[in-house]
């Protein structure tokens, strides 16, 4: 199942929830502003990523700039500590599921989600309009 965590507040988040239903895709909406993460989901989410901390935390936020945050000299458990106590400090939406992670909207990325069926017939298809 894909989780959608978002903010509803969000323009980001609003066009990650209008494009999964608009692709039929089934997925559990969160809104993280009114059901703020436990350290277990913060951790769980970081697990996903690429980058660690740079993926998910929103550097351009007021919340980091006031509390004056160096990501660098940050254990995991204080970083972690710090996005349950402000959960402004996450990037919106979070997309994910078992396997596979999206912060933000990038209509590009998020493709990911559709089923490889999907992705398959769909580049089956561009591939003979260009052969043709």
């Amino acid at each position: 199942m894909i989780n959608l965590y978002i903010a509803p507040s969000s323009a980001s988040s609003r066009k990650a929830r209008a494009w999964l239903k608009e692709h039929e895709i089934a997925f559990k909406e969160r809104n993280i502003k009114s059901k703020p993460l436990n350290a277990t989901e913060v951790k769980q989410i970081l697990r996903l990523t690429e980058n660690g901390s740079e993926d998910i935390i929103s550097t351009r936020s007021n919340i980091f700039k006031q509390l004056n945050i160096d990501l660098d000299s940050l254990s995991v458990s204080q970083l972690v500590d710090l996005v349950v106590k402000y959960p402004d400090l996450i990037k919106r939406p979070i997309i994910f599921d078992d396997k596979r992670l999206e912060v933000g909207y990038n209509e590009e990325e998020i493709r990911r989600f559709l089923p490889r069926e999907v992705r398959t017939a769909e580049l089956h298809h561009l591939e003979s309009q260009l052969s043709s």
